[in-house]
């Protein structure tokens, strides 16, 4: 989380191009050691929210739940960047993983109301496995800026934001698979974004790094979902 100092010799005498790729290492080491560690609260929350009932609840007041959701989300969002340097930045975020994953126990509770539900959460797990280790390659290997995307996937994402939130009350099927859709293609493209920040140097902090690449990851797998279980749920 230490930032580089602007010295051309790190304290060994070393060049600060050396110094800089000890730091591009470690940053991503440990963003991926804390994303991996995020989704243990994001499963148990998920088990919370399947087996006290709060999915039900949720599901039977959407308009409150997306107020919830808003404002727990960007409030602890908030507090996060504000603690990022220090170790309550660590605590909010995987406190804020297990509240994701109380949200998202209402979609859990849907699938797995159907006949082949806990199939069709492994199939996106797995989609969303495939989608991460596709865009850490292109991460990798792509060797133009791709920040400049972000302006627009930062405008594609508020446009899906209010489209979902409208769809609360108008309740459109074609709507909803419209915006699942696009959430899949937006957040993947904020995946391989955020992912070459942090490979390329550009993003020196990990917790700040690791909520980016947690928010693609939990949106890709909870809009795969939701086509999987427009598409292939069984409801019988």
């Amino acid at each position: 989380m230490n930032e580089l100092r602007p010295s051309p010799f790190n304290r060994a005498g070393a060049p600060a191009g050396a110094a800089g790729e000890v730091v591009r290492n470690r940053v991503l080491r440990n963003t991926y050691w804390l994303l991996a560690l995020s989704l243990i609260p994001t499963v148990l929350g998920a088990m919370v929210g399947l087996y006290t009932g709060i999915n039900r609840v949720m599901g039977a007041s959407p308009g409150m739940s997306a107020i919830v959701f808003l404002v727990g989300a960007f409030g602890m969002m908030f507090a996060i960047e504000k603690n990022k340097d220090n170790s309550l930045g660590v605590v909010l975020l995987l406190a804020f993983t297990f509240f994701m994953g109380v949200m998202l126990s209402r979609m859990l509770g849907f699938v797995f109301g159907m006949g082949n539900g806990a199939q069709l959460v492994m199939t996106a797990f797995g989609g969303t496995a495939v989608v991460f280790a596709t865009m850490a390659t292109l991460a990798s290997t792509i060797k133009r800026d791709l920040s400049g995307m972000q302006k627009f996937l930062f405008m594609g994402a508020v446009v899906i934001l209010v489209a979902a939130l409208a769809n609360i009350f108008l309740q459109l099927p074609a709507l909803m698979l419209t915006i699942s859709v696009l959430a899949v293609v937006i957040f993947s493209a904020f995946l391989l974004v955020d992912m070459q920040r942090v490979i390329n140097g550009g993003e020196t902090n990990y917790v700040s790094a690791t909520l980016a690449i947690y928010l693609s990851v939990y949106n890709i797998f909870s809009n795969l979902l939701m086509l999987l279980g427009i598409f292939g749920g069984d409801r019988e």
